[in-house]
């Protein structure tokens, strides 16, 4: 059977089990959004490639399945690119397929030409360009076996138009890419392992994305409450550990708390389960955790001992590894040790502001917890309000939390949120974004009604870049400039210009029965949720120091 270069991909991508993809056409992807016409696969028109990418990472997060993402060629591929960057920081896998100039005219400076293969090389875990449309029939399985084997990541396919449009007689479907098996655990590692945290006498689990991508949460709460071993998390680690269990630290870190961060400075032995250690979680990295043993864990072999040596390495698949250890652990309370963490969580306890203000961040935050399902998916932008969602919302589930670790990017929350909803029907998702954040991808509001999805996107409106005002507040000698913004637009207008529902919650006499109704209604809806200008994230590292040396602030803490 004849079938055209955009058929076979559109066939290969039904064989992955590819039911909804996201993008953009244009001239030099045309033939693929041609056969897309008559398949099954929904599409969805963002309203920008970077959206697209975005929507993309957003059912691959809420399922740790691949997503896919289509742009053409010149601007449509370099609006894909921070897309494809964040997903490799994150190792979230996608595959971002798209659209070139006909292959004759590649090197000519053609019509909306870029050198997308050497654009995305450094930021993608493989790329390719297809030369000759026999290798689709390679390129696409392979690009999905890739994305998903060991350490997950994005992949991009650049297809030159004529690849598109030439025709190949197919005789056999090859088989649809899948993720390599992971090998055993080294029996040896293992029992060393096992043998260190016998012998700890305060050991602490600094864990990461890595268990949420083994799929390990279960295992490592098992892992856990066995030995008696605390919990520590990053950013892109919570969820992966229940916030409601007594052996739960929370967030490590630049914006952890201050118990938390003491307790790692006492420890003895750290087990590095799935995390790369991150600066914003080590802090001054000499520092970090100096008077403990390293046992660091991940599948990445690239990662081990990058940035702090390990005392023993595993690499391996983390869910393996709890598997392979749990039977050589004895049952051990530690009741000395957890005696101390509960002592240094009453002397340092992460502490909420007054009641009567409803609308400060970590109280609005609390109750929006209390008002939603265990099962919602929360996404964030990046800046203050990602960081009081870290601190504030006590998630209890693996891939609840979606939010831009690595590369930090501002407008992520909507379109992920778009993408979680498309993913995980049945679940609503909840955007919690800046008026400076919201603004970067303010154009898929329109994709959101579109779709009719049940995502509430709340913006926490501050007039300024509020993360960046705060340090220049705390280490720039209150110097401040660019960060305030002079207009200020009015969000729920502007959500009810795209035909949605919208609050502002500066109007409302009861601001959380407000919240509560919009939840508990069906489809999309926007809530304007005023802050106060100079509130800040706190405790906070200050850059270049031990994260023992925090600024605390008398709001946050006693």
């Amino acid at each position: 059977m004849k079938r055209t270069g955009a058929q076979i991909i559109t066939a290969l991508l039904e064989r992955q089990g590819i039911e909804t993809v996201a993008g953009i056409p244009g001239g030099c992807n045309l033939p693929l959004y041609d056969a897309l016409r008559d398949s099954p696969i929904h599409h969805v028109l963002a309203r920008h490639e970077q959206g697209a990418g975005f929507i993309a990472q957003g059912m691959a997060r809420a399922t740790g399945k691949a997503a896919v993402c289509l742009a053409t060629s010149g601007p449509g591929a370099t609006n894909l690119l921070t897309a494809i960057a964040d997903a490799k920081l994150d190792s979230v896998p996608i595959i971002a397929i798209t659209g070139q100039v006909p292959a004759s005219m590649i090197g000519t400076d053609a019509f909306q030409e870029v050198d997308t293969y050497g654009l995305t090389l450094p930021i993608t875990k493989h790329n390719f360009i297809v030369r000759n449309i026999e290798e689709l029939l390679e390129v696409v399985p392979e690009a999905f076996h890739i994305a998903l084997s060991g350490r997950p990541g994005p992949v991009a396919i650049d297809v030159p138009k004529d690849m598109q449009t030439q025709t190949l007689d197919i005789t056999e479907w090859p088989e649809p890419g899948k993720a390599d098996a992971f090998p055993p655990c080294d029996p040896e590692a293992i029992r060393q392992l096992a043998d260190r945290i016998h012998r700890a006498k305060k050991p602490v689990l600094y864990i990461g994305g890595g268990i949420i991508a083994s799929g390990a949460s279960e295992d490592l709460a098992a892992f856990a409450r066995k030995n008696g071993i605390p919990v520590a998390c990053t950013l892109s680690g919570l969820g992966a550990f229940p916030a409601n269990d007594p052996l739960y630290l929370g967030m490590l870190g630049m914006h952890g708390a201050q118990y938390t961060n003491l307790l790692l400075d006492e420890a003895d032995l750290i087990l590095a389960f799935g995390v790369r250690f991150d600066d914003r979680a080590t802090g001054r990295v000499v520092e970090f955790c100096k008077h403990a043993d390293i046992i660091h864990v991940d599948i990445d072999p690239s990662e081990i001992s990058k940035i702090k040596p390990a005392n023993l390495a595993i690499v391996g698949d983390v869910g393996n590894v709890l598997r392979s250890v749990m039977p050589m652990l004895h049952d051990n309370e530690r009741s000395e040790w957890r005696g101390r963490i509960m002592e240094l969580k009453d002397r340092f306890p992460l502490r909420f502001p007054v009641p009567q203000d409803p609308l400060h961040p970590m109280n609005f935050l609390q109750q929006l917890s209390m008002r939603t399902e265990p099962g919602t998916i929360i996404t964030t932008d990046v800046g203050q309000h990602q960081m009081w969602v870290a601190q504030a919302y006590p998630f209890q589930r693996p891939r609840t939390l979606l939010t831009s670790g690595g590369l930090g990017t501002m407008g992520f929350g909507l379109p992920a949120a778009i993408g979680a909803a498309l993913a995980r029907p049945g679940i609503r998702a909840v955007c919690v974004s800046g008026d400076g954040s919201i603004l970067m991808n303010l154009q898929e509001l329109a994709t959101l009604a579109e779709l009719n999805l049940d995502v509430t996107v709340f913006i926490m409106n501050n007039h300024h870049l509020g993360l960046v005002r705060q340090q220049q507040e705390l280490f720039y000698g209150q110097r401040y400039f660019a960060t305030q913004f002079g207009a200020d637009p009015d969000f729920a207008r502007i959500a009810e210009g795209f035909g949605l529902r919208a609050w502002d919650l500066g109007e409302e006499t009861d601001p959380m029965e407000t919240v509560a109704r919009t939840l508990n209604q069906p489809g999309p809806c926007v809530i304007n949720v005023p802050v106060h200008q100079t509130e800040n994230v706190l405790p906070m590292v200050p850059p270049g120091k031990a994260n023992r040396e925090m600024i605390i602030g008398e709001l946050t803490y006693a």
